[in-house]
């Protein structure tokens, strides 16, 4: 990342202005958008260590994707966003029957900042749609999220329906939400229980580096 971290050290302390002015400054004097992009996303897995650890909270994960959102604006001009290559696809929605969306836009988010390309389904999502996300995408990672414990069976039969069409072995599915549990998770046919979003992004993270 080089020994200049202006940038990351701004965004870790929730320094709005100053990422922007720093971002601003760094373009002028010609520092590649790769490597702004770097500082950015280091600076978030930093905030989510710090969420991890209690010394951040859930506002504060949600003012430093604001910043993020922004600081990534000033640099649209110059980055084709075909040119970055991203992360990885990860598909991502509440399950069938459920309606909350805090948790999973939270996920989304902080996803996207990470450089992750996201298909959002939205919310009360069918087995079948989150199948036709996944073979349309080629995504290797299904994210699920779940409020309600009258739809653990919807999470059930979502990954029946992934087995089914045949491309389970294909993908990495996590499961999050209030009432959700390591336990939830394995008796229902995932792979990874993710405890909050960070927790999320690492787990995507891990798959896309094997």
């Amino acid at each position: 990342m080089g020994e200049n971290r202006d940038i990351y050290k701004a965004l870790v302390s929730l320094k709005e202005k100053e990422v922007k002015s720093l971002v601003s400054q760094k373009i002028e004097e010609g520092m590649p958008v790769d490597d702004i992009m770097d500082q950015l996303q280091e600076a978030l897995i930093e905030i989510g260590n710090r969420f991890e650890k209690e010394e951040y909270f859930i506002p504060d994960l949600i003012y430093s994707g604001a910043i993020m959102k922004d600081a990534v604006a000033l640099l649209g001009p110059l980055s084709d966003d075909k040119s970055r290559s991203s992360k990885g696809k990860v598909v991502v929605g509440t399950v069938f029957g459920d309606v909350h969306d805090i948790g999973k836009g939270l996920l989304v988010m902080i996803l996207s900042n990470a450089g992750f390309e996201v298909i959002d389904l939205g919310v009360s999502v069918e087995p079948k749609k989150f199948v036709d996300a996944i073979k349309e995408s080629g995504a290797k990672v299904v994210g699920m999220s779940c409020l309600l414990t009258i739809s653990f069976g919807a999470i059930i039969d979502t990954v029946n329906a992934i087995k089914e069409a045949g491309i389970r072995e294909n993908v990495a599915i996590m499961v999050g939400g209030a009432p959700v549990t390591d336990l939830v998770a394995e008796k229902t046919g995932c792979d990874y229980y993710g405890k909050d979003a960070f927790s999320g992004v690492k787990f995507a993270s891990d798959v896309y580096a094997k």
